[in-house]
């Protein structure tokens, strides 16, 4: 891949300097994403939201939450039955800037009267930039006498969650996207890694361009392992040199962790995902990385290194195998588009017209992000999945029926709760 040199600030000029000057992307994206005092979620500079950087489905109202607490309803409902005196878990990793969990803990506090004394919010955030505006956000929402005061919540890790696991459910929303991916680019008639490198410009500076190195034996090994299992051909068979794409090598480690955090119940990812065929075509020949900053979308990914996100979509059938090959069982995917209608988005919609006239600001803006969330050019094509934790020390550890959203909207019953 080439392309114009990109400056480089001088904390990444130095990392680089001690690695020899160069090293694979996914360690330059871990660094401008993560890094604690120079990456854009590490030292939580980077904004989410109508204002920032982005915006998410849960960003764009409360609609988004209302729609997703109608799936949690139902499976806590069949957790507390098929656990009757534990404490139940809302475990969100990666919660950006806490609007879906407190959206969420006032829902469920309507929805779920009777077991709000067993339930709990658990925050997982890596960064501690976004951890102390999540804490600010909570701090204030509780303040403001809407937050359920019975809700318990804290932070913790993965890691420390491995320890003492919980039984609920665990939500990654636009998370598995900002992990720090391989870039691998055709070139000979062969895969390599994409790597960063300090190259001198004409000025005397040095700046940031692209380069190649061979794949790693172990990283070739464990990609060969997932492609074999999937029967995916990478590259494709009429993919031209310098066609590029991502590997998520991360998320296999990520899923191992989270079900050794999960004793039973659900993982719910939501998130940017494409089958195969459509991942790794060759038509697709600059992969799907992306850089976001103040609402706008950029492929050049190298410059302003921290100050940007990061972004690329999962690839449905290895994110699965990694999935299910690391303690987890597929329930059922499908498109947010059709997941919101299965939880009640028509019938959403059509409450809006039940509105006041005075109220017609109110409705045209929710009615735009309910249109935004459906919508394939925007946000209808996120893909939402359900995955199983089963403990086989729990006979009854299962969560019940077929998960709602993976329902027909006409298959689901009129008495759901929380509907409009």
């Amino acid at each position: 891949m080439t392309g114009p040199a990109a400056p480089c600030p001088l904390w990444l000029h130095q990392r680089l300097k001690q690695l020899g000057g160069s090293v694979p992307f996914s360690q330059f994206m871990a660094w401008a994403l993560h890094d604690p005092k120079h990456g854009a979620y590490g030292s939580g500079q980077l904004k989410i939201g109508k204002g920032g950087d982005f915006v998410t489905s849960a960003t764009l109202g409360p609609d988004f939450s209302a729609l997703m607490a109608c799936q949690l309803v139902q499976w806590f409902r069949t957790l507390a039955l098929n656990h009757p005196t534990e404490t139940l878990s809302i475990v969100e990793v990666g919660p950006g800037e806490a609007e879906l969990s407190c959206d969420l803990i006032d829902y469920l506090s309507e929805q779920l009267p009777d077991l709000v004394h067993r339930l709990e919010l658990v925050l997982v955030e890596a960064n501690p930039g976004m951890e102390q505006r999540q804490r600010k956000r909570i701090e204030q929402h509780q303040g403001s006498g809407d937050f359920n005061q019975l809700f318990r919540k804290r932070w913790s890790s993965l890691s420390e969650l491995k320890t003492s696991p919980v039984i609920g459910v665990l939500i990654a929303h636009e998370l598995l996207d900002a992990f720090p991916v391989e870039r691998l680019e055709l070139n000979d008639g062969r895969l390599h890694r994409q790597t960063v490198q300090l190259q001198d410009e004409n000025n005397g500076d040095q700046g940031l361009h692209w380069g190649i190195e061979p794949i790693p034996q172990t990283l070739q090994e464990r990609m060969n392992a997932t492609l074999s299992a999937t029967q995916i051909a990478l590259p494709p068979e009429d993919a031209e040199d310098g066609w590029t794409t991502e590997w998520h090598d991360e998320c296999a480690n990520w899923f191992a962790e989270a079900s050794e955090a999960l004793i039973a119940g659900h993982l719910l990812v939501v998130d940017y995902a494409l089958e195969a065929h459509r991942y790794y075509s060759a038509q697709r020949r600059e992969g799907t990385l992306m850089a976001y900053r103040n609402q706008r979308a950029s492929n050049n990914v190298l410059v302003d290194a921290g100050k940007q996100d990061l972004t690329a979509h999962l690839c449905l059938e290895t994110m699965v195998h990694q999935a299910t090959t690391n303690g987890w069982t597929l329930e059922g995917q499908c498109r947010q588009g059709e997941a919101l209608l299965a939880l009640g988005l028509a019938e959403r919609f059509s409450s809006l017209q039940q509105l006041a006239g005075h109220q017609l600001a109110e409705v045209l803006q929710r009615r735009e992000a309910l249109l935004r969330l459906v919508d394939p050019a925007c946000l209808g094509e996120f893909r939402w999945l359900s995955f199983l934790r089963f403990n086989p020390l729990f006979p009854n550890s299962g969560t019940g029926e077929r998960s709602q959203f993976l329902q027909e909207p006409s298959d689901i019953s009129a008495t759901m709760p929380g509907r409009l």
